[in-house]
């Protein structure tokens, strides 16, 4: 994992595992697999399974898309909220506390989901998911990577957002084959109960909010060759929410990625229903394995551009993965077999498994670790406005015209996002003094 320094003697207060493994790798990397994890069951099941929950809901209650994509949309809107409020106080706080308030949440209102008889219920469930996943999800897991790494930020944060695409890999699968068996009142209490059970040892005891807690630096003292360097000392700035929104490059990114992930969410949620239309696939499994293979798709492009990212121009990257999504859409309506129906799913993953690591790694990289939750959250807070409009949009789409139409209107939208985040260059320079790390984030939980 690089030239990393061993790991300090472990702090009071320290998580047990850094109180038992040996020197010879830094620690930060423990953290980084733990939120895989973490990820993998969290939002594999809040995030993925609002895809598998699409169809049955709708068969169960004869509820229209429309109604299922408006909870759907809320689920979005109301994350972004959350992480957008959470933002400045897991900046002050820290990530680990939030991140448990997000799983346990995560878990009750995942297994409520089967019990729902209601729209309003419907509603209030996905309300209280979606709470949960904007406290406890994206924003404190992109946090603690930006705390523990920045010159190896992109490996460390492949590693931790590899999780998601596990989750949808795994856990969907399997929803599907427990829908099968017991509908929802079966599949949505068991990945309740795997998400608490999964989750919470492995945040107790793995994961620190920061290197200072342990009496480390980020990346371990590593200090990379390479050209595209980060400056260390911008790393540290402080910025407050009136100050990141009077640059440009605020506004490009979030610009960019409200239509990007509203663009991205609308086919991932949509994926598995339209998959099992007549002409595609045709049945539940088989639109089940294609999401599988989108999932491996950006499992496998995830590490490979996690590996050379921090060598790379994080806008260019983007630019470069929203024009690529834009032509796996259109493939997807082109393509009417088997085989190909599979490459299009895959050529999908290679763009939807990094359209969440690029956003990560550009707020970092614009606008440092010191206030990255509070920054990060409001660009978050766009993106998933943006993921709930499109889901919207999407439903009542499909309701009056069918996936064609909305899948091109999809389409666009990445491509006018690759021509915004192209604008996203680096805030100009401060001259302050960089203040003290370990006063900055150390010591928080």
């Amino acid at each position: 994992m690089g030239a990393d320094t061993t790991s300090a003697p472990a702090a009071a207060g320290a998580p047990p595992l850094a109180r038992v493994v040996g020197p010879g790798m830094f620690y930060g990397w423990y953290v980084a697999a733990a939120c895989l994890v973490i990820m993998c069951v969290t939002v594999g099941v809040s995030y993925y399974g609002l895809s598998l929950f699409l169809q049955p809901l709708r068969d169960e209650h004869g509820w229209s898309n429309a109604v299922v994509s408006g909870a759907t949309g809320a689920f979005f809107v109301i994350s972004g909220v959350a992480g957008f409020v959470a933002g400045p106080f897991i900046d002050r706080a820290g990530p680990r506390r939030f991140l448990a308030i997000g799983i346990t949440l995560t878990a009750i209102s995942a297994a409520a989901v089967g019990f729902v008889a209601e729209i309003w219920q419907l509603y209030a469930v996905y309300a209280v998911l979606a709470v949960a996943y904007g406290l406890g999800a994206i924003v404190p897991v992109s946090t603690l990577m930006s705390r523990w790494f920045i010159h190896q930020r992109a490996k460390a944060t492949m590693i931790s957002s590899t999780g998601v695409s596990l989750g949808g890999a795994v856990l969907v699968p399997i929803g599907a084959v427990l829908i099968d068996h017991g509908g929802l009142r079966l599949a949505a209490p068991v990945l309740g109960l795997v998400v608490f059970v999964v989750a919470m040892p492995v945040l107790l005891l793995v994961v620190a909010p920061a290197p200072a807690d342990l009496g480390l630096e980020p990346d371990g003292g590593f200090r990379p060759a390479h050209a595209h360097r980060l400056d260390e000392v911008a790393q540290y700035r402080v910025w407050t929410r009136a100050d990141a929104i009077r640059t440009v490059p605020f506004w490009a990114a979030t610009i960019a990625f409200f239509l990007a992930l509203g663009a991205t969410t609308g086919v991932l949620i949509y994926q598995l229903s339209f998959l099992q239309e007549p002409d595609k696939l045709g049945s539940r499994s088989q639109a089940a394995l294609a999401v599988t293979v989108t999932t491996i798709g950006s499992i496998v492009a995830r590490t490979l551009v996690g590996l050379v990212a921090d060598r790379l121009d994080k806008r260019r990257m983007a630019a470069v993965l929203f024009v690529a999504q834009a032509a796996a859409i259109l493939l997807y309506l082109v393509v009417h077999d088997t085989v190909p129906i599979y490459l299009a799913a895959l050529l999908f993953g290679f763009t939807v498994g990094n359209v969440y690591l690029v956003q990560s790694l550009l707020v970092g990289e614009l606008f440092g670790l010191v206030s990255f939750a509070t920054v990060y959250g409001m660009i978050a807070l766009t993106g998933q406005i943006g993921s709930g409009l499109s889901l919207v949009a999407v439903g009542a789409l499909v309701d009056a015209h069918g996936y064609t139409a909305p899948f091109l209107f999809l389409a666009v939208l990445d491509v006018v996002a690759a021509a915004a985040v192209l604008l996203a260059r680096a805030p100009a320079p401060e001259t302050r003094r960089r203040p003290d790390r370990a006063a900055v984030i150390g010591s928080r939980g």
